[in-house]
């Protein structure tokens, strides 16, 4: 492939800092190793000088790969890694470090849990065993990712931590998780992968004749992805590029959608003021999609003010427009993508070449039983969290279990005070329980009487009601929604989320007829989603499903976005300009990922709640 004029500009710059602006299919991989070729063989710039920082492990391996392909023999001992890989290597190489003294991730989140555990004090996932029950697992995952995401935050931007608000918890409960997880961490004389940064850092700042070895050994450094780096990486690459400051950084502002792991997408835009004399090149020129793509992209992506501007073109042909569907609901919607993506195979689209994008998974529950239903095979990206595994679609189907004849121990024990009849755990012996022996155990309280025998009445009721009438009565006769309304009381969380959940189940519940029906499908779709998970080989048959995250840097010939709708892109806790902003972006790197077509898809309601077309939908359908 010839290299356009833009790219050649990259490619022969040679000493000083210079900003590349990479649009989506600009091919920066390509101006990366064309130039670090061009460094040796015009320049004679030794390979041992040059280090090449990409983000992922797999960006790193393809990348070496491409420049060894395009040099051949002459390919010599370039440094290519991450991040953390090459600031590892230099801890290792300073203090002697080996794998045994870096945290795992999943160390990590186990310290965090033992720590958490030792702490005597009402935290967000702590529960009143009385009224509530044991603690979700879902929540516990989700808290303690939060907690380690804030903590890596801090170290990585290098906040101090009097000033830091925590989106999870209390600042004075924050701080004390992060003090006392600091504390257990250094006891075990273990560091993790945050504080490699934060370490190389602190060595650079306290020996300076280390830090000079290191400049004289990489006095050329490229950066890919530059718009996903954080503040000590930035420190610490300032450090380690002076004094000759020959830093080549690629990257694309309006593709920085990484905030949430750190990121910091104003590094980027204020490159030019901490080099004044860089030279900024833009790629301009799209290879992947067509002119109706990249016309579309840049009408949404141009209402975010925090931005370079940027005209980007492309040689492909026009295409075919980029089609906004609306549909009633997240099944219609479902439905609507399975006979699209039928009719593309019939023309000749392979399913490696369709994927389905949405902002959260939760928005991929509908299309997995759709797909289910119609035998059409599909690979997740990510985990996609299981609808039933939620407590309250666990509470509702214990309550049905129960009702069909299930006594144990557990079960009971999961429902009897979601209301709160005032229960005892002490009146339940045993693995099995039985009305009989509730009865005499408070015999003397005619008011728990009347209880025990509701309860036993209710069950009686629901064992010969459908699923979407048995949920009803479990939510209005029982008293499931004052429970709910009291439990997001006590959690402090949104009491609409909870409700959100329970009309998700009630959708999914509609389609069957008997409790056992339902159950069934439960448990196909459940074993669906495990095998997803461990699936090693890919079906050539499978459609791919993915969030627009994990999108990032994949292209595909049809590309689906769904649920194009307020609250959900941009997503609900949007709330600011900038995170408005990175949501916009986001929209912009679904869109971007489509080669020949691109359909989007919003739903006039969900779950029995209308909804509003996307204001992302709205910017595309702007002209002018």
């Amino acid at each position: 492939m010839s290299l356009n004029p833009s790219q050649v500009q990259a490619v022969i710059h040679k000493d000083g800092p210079c900003m590349v602006l990479a649009g989506p299919g600009s091919g920066k991989t390509l101006t990366i190793t064309k130039r670090i070729e061009y460094l040796i063989g015009k320049h004679h710039v030794s390979p041992e000088e040059i280090l090449v920082i990409t983000f992922t492990k797999a960006a790193s391996i393809e990348m070496k790969e491409r420049f060894v392909r395009l040099c051949g023999q002459k390919a010599g001992p370039v440094t290519f890694g991450t991040f953390h890989g090459i600031y590892y290597g230099i801890l290792k190489w300073a203090y002697r470090m080996n794998a045994s003294n870096i945290l795992s991730e999943e160390q990590k989140y186990q310290l965090l849990k033992q720590v958490i555990g030792r702490m005597e004090i009402d935290i967000k996932v702590k529960v009143d065993t009385r009224w509530f029950g044991t603690i979700d697992i879902d929540d516990e995952k989700d808290f303690l990712q939060g907690i380690a995401g804030e903590i890596g935050n801090i170290k990585n931007n290098q906040i101090p931590l009097a000033e830091y608000e925590s989106l999870n918890c209390s600042e004075e409960v924050f701080r004390e998780i992060f003090e006392q997880y600091e504390k257990e961490r250094k006891r075990l004389k273990k560091i993790d992968f945050d504080d490699m940064l934060v370490l190389v850092y602190e060595l650079f700042k306290k020996r300076p004749d280390i830090l000079s070895m290191w400049q004289r050994k990489f006095r050329y450094i490229l950066i890919d992805e530059f718009q996903d780096i954080n503040q000590v990486q930035y420190d610490v690459i300032r450090m380690l590029a002076a004094p000759e400051n020959n830093l080549f950084i690629v990257g694309d502002d309006d593709q920085s959608i990484y905030r949430f792991r750190g990121a910091r997408p104003d590094i980027m835009l204020g490159f030019k003021k901490d080099y004044p004399d860089t030279k900024e090149i833009l790629l301009d020129v799209n290879y992947r999609s067509t002119k109706a793509i990249v016309n579309g992209a840049a009408r949404v992506i141009r209402h975010n003010v925090n931005r370079y501007p940027k005209q980007i073109i492309t040689t492909n042909e026009q295409g075919e427009t980029v089609h906004i569907q609306e549909v009633r609901h997240p099944i219609e919607e479902s439905k609507y993508v399975v006979s699209q993506i039928q009719e593309a195979k019939k023309r000749g689209i392979l399913s490696s070449e369709i994927a389905v994008l949405f902002r959260t998974n939760v928005e991929a529950r509908a299309l997995a039983e759709t797909f289910m239903e119609y035998n059409m095979p599909f690979r997740m990206k990510e985990r996609m969290p299981n609808l039933y595994e939620h407590f309250i679609a666990q509470d509702l189907t214990t309550y049905l279990k129960m009702a069909l004849g299930d006594r144990s121990r557990k079960s009971f024990l999961a429902i009897m005070n979601r209301p709160n009849r005032y229960i005892g755990r002490d009146s339940v012996e045993g693995t099995t329980i039985s009305f009989e022996s509730l009865r005499k155990f408070y015999c003397d309280k005619d008011w728990m009487l009347d209880r025990i025998d509701q309860l036993e009445v209710d069950f009686r009721i629901l064992k010969n009601m459908a699923p979407y009438g048995a949920i009803q009565y479990i939510r209005k006769h029982i008293g499931y929604d004052e429970f709910l309304k009291e439990y997001a009381a006590f959690r402090k969380i949104n009491m609409e989320d909870l409700k959100e959940v329970l009309r998700e189940i009630e959708e999914r519940a509609k389609a069957f007829r008997t409790i056992e029906e339902w159950f069934t499908h439960i448990e196909e779709y459940s074993e669906e989603l495990k095998r997803q998970s461990q699936q090693k080989e890919t079906d050539p048959e499978a459609i791919t499903f993915m969030t627009m995250h994990g999108s990032k840097g994949l292209e595909f010939d049809l590309v689906f976005i769904i649920g194009a709708n307020e609250t959900i892109t941009p997503y609900k806790k949007a709330e600011t300009k900038e995170e408005v902003e990175e949501e916009r972006r986001m929209f912009y790197v679904a869109m971007t990922r489509a080669r020949k077509k691109l359909i989007i898809s919003y739903t006039k309601e969900r779950n029995g709640k209308s909804m509003a077309q996307s204001r992302f939908v709205g910017e595309l359908l702007t002209r002018g």
